[in-house]
């Protein structure tokens, strides 16, 4: 019999659904979860917290995506996403450094589609509050919806919430920050901007002698940042701001750029860097970091439109509705890789995705890296908990330490952990074995993902 209501807080608190799968976390890896889920016949639900799919790579504005630097990565949802945005129109390869060009209104439609094609059931605006659990199994989730508390139950959980909110409400052990210093990596607070010029910016970067960028229009990126081994031509450009005052050390510390296909006259910002006495996992911190980067890309898009050629009739476009957090919270789970497995370039029977992009911990350590033709794998161990046997976590906040997760990061590798956990979580309902049980190279290789070449 269908259960109507569940009780928390003492009140009766109404089921609105019940699935084989809920996905906590529409973002990078809880859409290919999902969606991956929903292909192989789970009923599927997600709980995201905004109106789109995809989280930093459409309402983030983290465009375009970095490339794993090692070769044959891409699995088929990843590859997948490629194909689609081009059919859309987006050329998504520059042809040169590997990154993945995206638009994120077209990327958002895209995910749109491909869920409705699944079967999988959306919950938007809709926000975690807790679980509800049985011995070692969530048995629901509590979410605050615009119909009010909802509860949602399920066979099986993907924590995809990249903070870790799921796994954290449920009991599971974690941990945050740099172990040495307790600080989260800086936050960004990307932002677009519009009526650029961008044959002009393009001429006056070139006349600079600027050979950071490698690529021709439509994409195009400027950059600077202080306090790198790398010297950037544009460090000269914004220490003029700081010493007019129009804009202060902290705004200066981290600038990005990148052309967006699809928007002629469009750059995405891959700034302000806020500073790291923000915290990602402090939530009156986050909130002030908010307003903080707010005043700070201000400044930043005024500077530029008043001093930076191509950006005369530019002006402020857009804001991204969350702020850019590279990390936060992060389980301890069965396997807790860390930067150990990253310099021994170690792969694992159980190994999910390749990757060997660098050590990228903004404000503590950027520039390890692996040779042409290296890389490591990130095993299913280190997405699945001993304490939660119906779940399994996709993303930024897998298990890991914190100089590791700035590896692995970056949106591919996120997309492909969340594709593994949606197979894993259909291969477990197939078997009639608990999530965390289930043993990623006991698949048969041609219903996984990725294969690794390690037998032992």
């Amino acid at each position: 019999m269908t259960q109507k209501n569940v009780s928390f807080a003492q009140r009766k608190i109404p089921v609105i659904a019940q699935v084989d799968l809920c996905v906590v976390g529409g973002g990078t890896a809880g859409a290919a979860a999902a969606i991956t889920a929903g292909r192989q016949g789970l009923s599927t639900l997600i709980v995201e917290r905004s109106i789109a799919l995809g989280g930093m790579q459409t309402i983030g504005l983290v465009e375009p995506f970095m490339p794993t630097f090692a070769k044959g990565s891409d699995t088929p949802f990843v590859k997948e996403i490629k194909r689609r945005l081009k059919k859309a129109g987006i050329e998504h390869s520059d042809g040169k450094t590997g990154a993945t060009w995206t638009n994120p209104e077209v990327l958002a439609a895209i995910y749109d589609k491909m869920a409705v094609a699944a079967k999988v059931q959306m919950l938007y605006q809709a926000t975690l509050v807790d679980v509800l659990k049985k011995g070692k199994k969530i048995t629901a989730v509590i979410v605050q919806t615009v119909q009010g508390l909802v509860a949602v139950q399920a066979a099986m959980f993907i924590d995809a919430t990249g903070d870790a909110l799921l796994s954290r409400l449920a009991g599971v052990p974690t941990e945050a920050g740099y172990e040495k210093t307790g600080n989260n990596q800086p936050m960004s607070f990307r932002f677009e901007m519009a009526g650029i010029d961008l044959p002009k910016l393009v001429k006056y970067i070139n006349s600079t002698h600027d050979t950071w960028c490698k690529t021709n229009l439509p994409h195009f990126e400027i950059a600077e940042a202080r306090h790198r081994d790398i010297k950037y031509k544009l460090e000269e450009f914004f220490l003029k701001g700081l010493k007019t005052k129009e804009l202060t050390e902290e705004d200066i510390e981290y600038f990005q750029a990148f052309t967006i296909v699809g928007k002629p006259g469009c750059m995405a910002m891959n700034c302000p860097e806020l500073p790291v006495r923000f915290k990602a996992t402090d939530a009156l911190s986050y909130s002030e970091g908010v307003r903080y980067g707010r005043a700070m890309l201000g400044r930043i898009s005024t500077y530029l439109i008043k001093h930076l050629p191509g950006f005369e009739h530019a002006y402020l476009s857009k804001e991204a509705t969350m702020l850019g957090a590279r990390e936060s919270f992060r389980i301890k789970g069965k396997y807790y890789l860390t930067e150990k497995d990253y310099f021994a370039r170690n792969t694992f029977v159980d190994g999910v995705v390749k990757n060997a992009y660098y050590i990228d911990a903004h404000g503590e350590k950027v520039g390890e890296y692996l040779q042409p033709g290296e890389f490591y794998e990130i095993p299913f161990r280190s997405l699945i908990c001993k304490e939660i046997a119906n779940l399994a976590v996709a993303g930024r906040c897998i298990s890991a330490s914190f100089i590791m997760e700035a590896s692995l990061r970056i949106q591919p590798t996120c997309m492909s952990m969340g594709e593994a956990t949606g197979l894993a979580a259909a291969w477990a309902k197939k078997c009639g074995i608990a999530l965390n049980m289930v043993q990623w190279d006991k698949i048969p290789a041609k219903e996984r993902s990725y294969v690794s070449k390690k037998t032992k």
